[in-house]
This record gives structure tokens, C-alpha cells and sequence, in this order.
């Protein structure tokens, strides 16, 4: 918070800010650890799903209270990996339909309730998943009110290309916004 606040401070334009989640406490997934393979426990719109998304709001308040805002938040960091994460990483597992109730049922609400005006990307992992994922979310009306746009990860990129992936996505849902949100370079060790 005190880097937060020197970076907003010396910037000449407003930072836009935005927070991803990696896990939920580990007595709400269904591994009982905030690490390795895991689930939220229950389903969307039960109390472990209403508990998780107003732990986003009070992230949010908590910062507030120091003057830092976040103009958005997604629903969850690479929901994918989950299903494939090593034991130790901290992380949930979401299929599109688990991330699109709970976006629904919980998250979009809870944000909409709240005094924040932070925005809601959905998915937060590798665009090899879009279109589908996105017709999945965005394909329900509810869903699709709560959410601005879509985050992406580019480590898998070369496997396929941005007109079946982005482009397609966009032409479906050309309200939504597409974001790069996470990239880095190493992470294939053999390069």
C-alpha cells in the first residue's frame, strides 16, 4: 500500500489499478488448503460463494480507506490452472459455467451493491480458452451485465492464433473490452 500510494502520488495521470484474486481462505475450498487443486466448496449462490465475492468488497474498502482505488477487479487468476496447478500454488478452479454463475449469482451483485465503481473482467487466463469461455460467460444475459471486459494471459499464444481467439471473441461481443493482464518472459524453463 505505501508503493500504491507513492506511485499514485508521483504520477502525473491517474493510475488505473486493477486486483485479481488467487485463492480463498482454505475453509472454503474443497481441498481444505490454499494450496494445489480446489474448488470453493458448495456452488454459486450458496454461503461459501456469497462469502467469497464479499470478501471483494472488503479488499476494496480496506483500500479505499488508504486512498487506493482499483478501477477493476477479475474474478478469478487463471481459473484453468487450477485443474493442473503443483501442490503448493495458491489457487481456485473454475470452469467457464462455475465462474459465469458466480459472476451472476454473487460477485456482479455484490460489486453492484457496493459504494466501489471498480469493473469486472472475467476469465484472467490464457486466450487459447476464448472464444468458448466467453460465450459461455457473456452468453447469459445476467452474467454479461455485470462484466466490461475480458483479461488474458499470453504464455500459450503461439498455440492459437489471435483471429480464432481474440478477434472471434470480439466479433461476438464487441461491448467488451479485451486486456492483456498478465506476461512475463522465462517462464518456459527451456528458452
Amino acid at each position: 500500500i505505501p508503493l500504491l500510494c507513492r506511485a499514485l502520488a508521483t504520477s502525473k495521470r491517474p493510475l488505473l489499478l486493477f486486483a485479481s484474486p488467487w485463492t480463498a481462505p482454505a475453509w472454503m475450498r474443497s481441498n481444505g488448503d490454499v494450496r494445489g487443486k480446489g474448488t470453493l466448496k458448495g456452488h454459486a449462490g450458496d454461503k461459501y460463494h456469497k462469502t467469497w465475492a464479499n470478501y471483494f468488497i472488503k479488499f476494496l474498502d480496506e483500500y479505499a480507506k488508504r486512498n487506493v482505488t482499483f478501477w477493476a477487479v477479475t474474478a478469478q487468476n487463471e481459473p484453468l490452472a487450477g485443474l493442473l496447478t503443483p501442490p503448493q500454488a495458491p489457487t481456485i478452479a473454475f470452469t467457464a459455467a462455475q465462474q459465469r454463475d458466480f459472476i451472476a449469482q454473487d460477485l456482479g451483485p455484490a460489486l453492484a451493491r457496493s459504494p466501489h465503481r471498480t469493473q469486472l473482467l472475467m476469465l484472467d487466463d490464457q486466450r487459447i480458452h476464448l472464444p468458448h469461455w466467453a460465450k459461455v460467460v457473456l452468453g447469459n444475459a445476467t452474467a454479461a451485465r455485470y462484466v466490461a471486459g475480458l483479461a488474458v494471459h499470453w504464455y500459450l499464444d503461439a498455440i492459437v492464433p489471435p483471429g480464432c481467439s481474440l478477434e472471434a471473441t470480439h466479433k461476438l461481443f464487441p461491448d467488451h473490452f479485451l486486456l492483456y493482464t498478465e506476461a512475463c518472459t522465462g517462464f518456459f524453463t527451456f528458452r
